[in-house]
Protein backbone atom coordinates (compact mmCIF):
# COMPACT_ATOMS: atom_id res chain seq x y z
CA UNK A 1 0.00 0.00 0.00
CA UNK A 2 1.72 3.33 -0.51
CA UNK A 3 1.61 6.30 1.47
CA UNK A 4 2.09 10.05 0.79
CA UNK A 5 3.43 12.37 3.92
CA UNK A 6 3.82 15.72 2.73
CA UNK A 7 3.12 19.38 3.59
CA UNK A 8 2.05 22.71 1.90
CA UNK A 9 3.32 25.80 3.07
CA UNK A 10 2.65 29.26 2.08
CA UNK A 11 4.88 31.96 3.56
CA UNK A 12 7.69 35.10 2.67
CA UNK A 13 11.12 33.94 1.82
CA UNK A 14 12.90 35.56 4.46
CA UNK A 15 16.19 35.89 2.91
CA UNK A 16 18.12 35.43 -0.94
CA UNK A 17 18.51 31.87 -1.43
CA UNK A 18 21.75 30.36 -1.61
CA UNK A 19 23.41 27.18 -3.63
CA UNK A 20 26.15 24.53 -2.37
CA UNK A 21 27.32 22.12 -4.85
CA UNK A 22 27.21 18.89 -3.21
CA UNK A 23 28.88 15.67 -3.45
CA UNK A 24 27.42 13.25 -6.45
CA UNK A 25 26.99 16.17 -8.51
CA UNK A 26 23.91 17.50 -6.81
CA UNK A 27 23.36 21.42 -6.09
CA UNK A 28 21.61 22.43 -2.67
CA UNK A 29 19.51 25.36 -2.73
CA UNK A 30 18.45 26.63 0.39
CA UNK A 31 16.35 29.45 1.71
CA UNK A 32 14.33 30.51 5.41
CA UNK A 33 10.45 30.86 4.78
CA UNK A 34 8.42 32.17 7.35
CA UNK A 35 4.87 31.27 8.08
CA UNK A 36 3.22 33.95 10.38
CA UNK A 37 -0.20 33.08 12.60
CA UNK A 38 -2.43 36.39 12.96
CA UNK A 39 -4.94 36.34 16.33
CA UNK A 40 -5.99 38.50 18.85
CA UNK A 41 -5.74 38.09 22.43
CA UNK A 42 -8.84 37.30 23.59
CA UNK A 43 -8.19 39.19 27.22
CA UNK A 44 -6.55 42.20 26.04
CA UNK A 45 -7.90 42.45 22.16
CA UNK A 46 -4.29 42.89 21.14
CA UNK A 47 -3.45 42.00 17.62
CA UNK A 48 -0.73 39.24 18.46
CA UNK A 49 1.31 36.67 15.36
CA UNK A 50 3.66 34.05 15.89
CA UNK A 51 6.57 33.44 13.19
CA UNK A 52 7.33 29.84 12.49
CA UNK A 53 10.49 29.64 10.39
CA UNK A 54 10.77 26.82 7.99
CA UNK A 55 14.21 25.61 6.56
CA UNK A 56 13.57 24.47 2.53
CA UNK A 57 15.93 22.75 0.34
CA UNK A 58 15.22 22.41 -3.52
CA UNK A 59 17.81 19.47 -4.69
CA UNK A 60 18.48 19.51 -8.68
CA UNK A 61 21.23 17.59 -10.55
CA UNK A 62 24.35 19.15 -11.15
CA UNK A 63 23.98 21.36 -14.60
CA UNK A 64 19.79 21.36 -14.01
CA UNK A 65 18.42 24.53 -14.83
CA UNK A 66 18.30 27.07 -11.60
CA UNK A 67 16.47 29.86 -13.11
CA UNK A 68 14.38 29.54 -9.80
CA UNK A 69 17.13 31.02 -8.22
CA UNK A 70 15.79 34.54 -9.84
CA UNK A 71 12.97 34.68 -8.31
CA UNK A 72 13.82 33.43 -4.04
CA UNK A 73 14.58 36.60 -2.91
CA UNK A 74 13.58 37.88 0.68
CA UNK A 75 9.74 38.80 0.92
CA UNK A 76 8.59 36.78 -2.29
CA UNK A 77 5.35 34.52 -1.27
CA UNK A 78 6.08 31.33 -2.42
CA UNK A 79 3.77 28.31 -2.04
CA UNK A 80 5.69 24.83 -1.71
CA UNK A 81 4.53 21.52 -1.44
CA UNK A 82 7.49 18.97 0.03
CA UNK A 83 8.35 16.28 2.31
CA UNK A 84 8.98 17.96 6.07
CA UNK A 85 11.89 17.33 8.48
CA UNK A 86 12.18 17.65 12.44
CA UNK A 87 15.58 17.62 13.95
CA UNK A 88 16.17 18.29 17.81
CA UNK A 89 19.97 18.75 18.89
CA UNK A 90 21.97 20.32 21.36
CA UNK A 91 23.48 23.67 20.50
CA UNK A 92 27.67 24.85 21.47
CA UNK A 93 25.93 26.66 24.10
CA UNK A 94 24.45 23.25 25.87
CA UNK A 95 20.76 24.27 24.76
CA UNK A 96 18.23 22.23 23.79
CA UNK A 97 17.21 23.13 19.49
CA UNK A 98 14.98 22.15 17.36
CA UNK A 99 14.67 22.63 13.81
CA UNK A 100 11.87 22.37 11.02
CA UNK A 101 13.24 21.78 7.88
CA UNK A 102 11.05 20.86 4.35
CA UNK A 103 12.59 19.35 0.97
CA UNK A 104 10.81 20.42 -1.76
CA UNK A 105 9.46 18.67 -4.68
CA UNK A 106 7.21 21.87 -5.83
CA UNK A 107 7.24 25.70 -5.07
CA UNK A 108 5.13 28.34 -7.02
CA UNK A 109 6.17 31.54 -6.87
CA UNK A 110 2.97 33.47 -5.81
CA UNK A 111 4.24 36.81 -5.67
CA UNK A 112 7.10 38.40 -5.98
CA UNK A 113 8.49 41.77 -3.78
CA UNK A 114 8.87 43.75 -7.33
CA UNK A 115 5.40 42.99 -8.79
CA UNK A 116 3.31 43.21 -4.77
CA UNK A 117 -0.38 42.75 -6.37
CA UNK A 118 0.58 40.28 -9.44
CA UNK A 119 0.31 36.57 -9.71
CA UNK A 120 3.47 35.47 -10.71
CA UNK A 121 2.54 31.70 -12.29
CA UNK A 122 6.49 30.00 -12.08
CA UNK A 123 6.01 26.51 -11.05
CA UNK A 124 8.83 24.30 -10.33
CA UNK A 125 8.71 20.36 -9.90
CA UNK A 126 11.57 18.57 -8.25
CA UNK A 127 9.68 14.87 -8.20
CA UNK A 128 12.47 13.22 -10.32
CA UNK A 129 15.55 14.68 -8.53
CA UNK A 130 16.32 13.15 -5.44
CA UNK A 131 15.47 14.07 -1.77
CA UNK A 132 18.34 14.46 0.85
CA UNK A 133 18.16 16.10 4.31
CA UNK A 134 18.15 20.02 4.25
CA UNK A 135 21.25 21.47 5.40
CA UNK A 136 21.02 25.10 6.12
CA UNK A 137 21.41 25.97 10.22
CA UNK A 138 18.35 28.39 10.55
CA UNK A 139 16.89 27.64 14.10
CA UNK A 140 14.24 28.07 16.35
CA UNK A 141 13.96 29.43 19.93
CA UNK A 142 12.58 27.06 22.77
CA UNK A 143 10.07 29.51 23.37
CA UNK A 144 8.50 28.12 19.96
CA UNK A 145 7.00 24.84 21.27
Amino acid sequence: MATVFETRLIGNVGKDATTRSMERGVVAISFPVAHNKNWKDRKTGEAKTKTTWVNCTIWKKEGANLKIMDFLKKGTLVELIGTPVAKAYTSEDGQLRAEIRMNVDTINILRTIKQEDVYTDETTDNSDDSSFDALSEFTLDEDDF
